[in-house]
């Protein structure tokens, strides 16, 4: 009878003994391994200390197969910024594209023909022209009155008289007026720069529009002259 008692008990223990084993061997399944500063392994074990939670770490398996990649901090805050990054550039040519369409629809609906394109930019042309005349007209004007107020200077000066504080600022006006008229010319000759620029940058792009064909009108052939009549 106490013989046959012992083998139920054994067979308990050795059950409970069994549980034991197999729960460590059972979260053994899944390492984990983190990373220095540096990218160094540093540990493994089943989960990753606090000092290094913000590192790069690594979760394999029971074969030593890599199953997850986890980025260090610094990097997940890198790759955040690059992707929002190139959303940022893909927004922007999604919109340079839009408005290439809307220019390129435009330029097509807009003429017939390269020679329309001609005629607008001279017209532009001319209107600068006629500014760029007025203000040479203007220009010479100014020249002349700072050229008589340096004369009046200068006379005042070589008679050993005290300068008159009206002259001194007749001549700081005329020379400000010059330089600002002179200012003023030079933008009028980069407006007939931006002008041709942006003409011939239109021109070439309707002709690829058009699939590089000419739009421009046949030349006319004159009628042949009729030979004279034979004389009788």
């Amino acid at each position: 009878m106490h013989k046959r008692s012992i083998f139920p008990g054994l067979i308990g223990t050795c059950a409970a003994l069994a549980l034991v084993i197999a729960a460590p061997l059972t979260h053994a399944q899944k390492i984990v391994c983190w990373k220095d500063k540096t990218g160094k392994v540093v540990g493994c074990g089943d989960r990753v200390p606090p000092e290094f939670q913000q590192n790069e770490s690594k979760t394999l398996d029971n074969r030593g197969i890599t199953r997850q990649t986890n980025v260090s901090a610094d990097e997940a805050a890198r790759l955040k910024q690059e992707a929002e990054k190139k959303a940022a550039l893909k927004i922007e040519e999604d919109r340079k594209i839009a408005e290439q369409r809307r220019q390129d629809s435009a330029l097509v609906n807009t003429y017939t023909s390269e020679k329309e394109i001609d005629l607008r930019r001279d017209r532009e042309l001319q209107v600068v022209d006629l500014q760029m005349a007025q203000l040479k007209t203007s220009l010479k004007n100014a020249v002349e009155a700072e050229a008589a107020s340096q004369k009046k200077h200068a006379e005042v000066t070589k008679s050993g008289k005290p300068l008159p504080p009206s002259l001194t600022d007749e001549l700081a006006r005329a020379t400000e007026e010059r330089k600002r008229i002179e200012a003023r010319v030079a933008e009028k000759e980069s407006d007939k720069a931006i002008i041709n620029k942006r003409y011939t940058e239109q021109k070439a792009r309707y002709i690829e529009l058009r699939g590089g064909a000419s739009t421009a009108a046949p030349a006319q052939t004159a009628a042949p002259t009729p030979a004279p009549a034979a004389k009788k």
